[in-house]
């Protein structure tokens, strides 16, 4: 670790030597793994907040923001350490969006982000066992916890009279968290988990996970899991073998391959992921469509968030010191101050040039609460006419 740390001494020293260089950001996403299709969105929106800034020609005093992509995985830790520390010690970042998932997320906060001391807001990790990580103040999250998701699907089972459920969920930090978060909700709703079991991703044949599942019986399978690794095997082996047809989705399910896979197979299942109904939403929706992506996909809107935090704190700063701005990242994102949505970016910055106050209300309608976390807006959806349709917000 004192090679990274003494990297990063020199590149904190660097700042002002050097303040005509590009800023850079790590956007350190799954770009393999089981949560690939999701992940092109969630970087083209994370990228389009750092190009919206850089391009504006206001960011500290004219500064451009070069992006740098590595590949955290979503399921090998050791692979986003090691990608996390080449952004740190090789490329000299000075914040990353990401990771994407919490596994890895949780690897490189405890190997390279605390101690070298890099901001760090992941847009979609979301273990409720990262609440209490030691980050040293440098970890930030604008996806909110499982333990809020848990809650929501509780209450969502709750409203529709379902009584029981199987529940599955994928062997790592992210499905065991959600899975004990969704089985307190529920059984504090009076419903009953009739079974809680795990499953490995990258099997060929789920069927004897579903037959377990299906012998314990249940109006529904709840499948914490990924949309294109385990959690669609376990879908498709009960509906190949007619264990289960209605299915619940939290966030990690919920995508269009998955519709596009299923198609009606899976009408009337449940689907939740983080979202609001705030006026950021449409905005994002106008300016991605001109950019060619889906900006209200999944975790799309917190990923350009994150990015603007970023940078929106060293401007605020005047500095793009970690150590320096990551105590500004709070009060960005917090009344009180000039609310701020997408494609607005340059208008923060003016703002704070002027020595203004922002409230960054984003595309996902951010607020943090300590210690750095989203306070949590969820999307209901049902699957009808084999696509994703939201329901409300809670």
């Amino acid at each position: 670790m004192k090679r990274i740390l003494v990297a990063m001494a020199c590149a904190a020293g660097s700042v002002t030597a050097f303040a005509d260089e590009p800023v850079k950001i790590g956007m350190l996403q799954g770009f393999s793994g089981p949560t690939e299709s999701l992940v092109g969105p969630m970087a083209e929106g994370g990228e389009h907040a750092i190009r919206e800034i850089s391009e504006s020609g206001l960011f500290l005093g004219g500064r451009t923001v070069e992006i740098i992509r590595a590949d955290s995985t979503c399921i090998d830790s050791a692979a986003a350490v090691a990608a996390a520390e080449r952004l740190v010690t090789s490329d000299g970042v000075h914040g990353i969006n990401g990771p994407t998932c919490s596994g890895p997320t949780t690897a490189v906060i405890n190997n390279v982000i605390a101690d070298a001391g890099v901001v760090t807001i992941s847009p979609s990790a979301t273990s409720p066992a990262l609440t209490t990580i030691e980050d040293n103040g440098y970890f930030f999250r604008t996806a909110p916890s499982d333990a809020r998701q848990g809650v929501i699907i509780g209450e969502i089972l709750s409203e529709q009279g379902i009584s029981s459920a199987a529940l599955t969920y994928t062997n790592n930090d992210y499905g065991r968290g959600l899975a004990d978060a969704i089985q307190s909700a529920f059984e504090d709703q009076g419903g009953t988990i009739t079974t809680m079991s795990s499953h490995e991703d990258g099997r060929a044949d789920y069927s004897s996970e579903v037959a377990s599942l299906a012998a314990a019986g249940g109006e529904v399978l709840i499948v914490a899991g990924y949309l294109d690794q385990g959690g669609r095997g376990i879908i498709q082996a009960s509906l190949d073998t007619g264990a289960f047809e209605r299915f619940v989705l939290p966030d990690g399910m919920v995508g269009s391959s998955l519709t596009d896979h299923f198609g009606s197979a899976i009408d009337g299942s449940i689907g939740t992921n983080p979202g609001s109904d705030s006026p950021g939403v449409d905005l994002m929706a106008e300016i991605s469509a001109a950019e060619g992506y889906a900006g209200d996909d999944p975790f799309v809107p917190e990923a350009y968030d994150a990015s603007a935090l970023i940078l929106l704190a060293m401007q605020s700063a005047n500095s793009t010191d970690s150590s320096v701005y990551k105590d500004h990242i709070m009060s960005i994102a917090n009344a009180p101050g000039e609310e701020i949505y997408p494609g607005e970016l340059a208008k923060a910055l003016e703002i704070l040039v002027n020595g203004g106050e922002i409230n960054y209300i984003g595309a996902s309608a951010v607020e943090l609460i300590e210690p750095g976390e989203s306070a949590g807006n969820f999307r209901e959806t049902v699957v009808r006419g084999g696509q994703f349709e939201t329901v409300k917000y809670h």
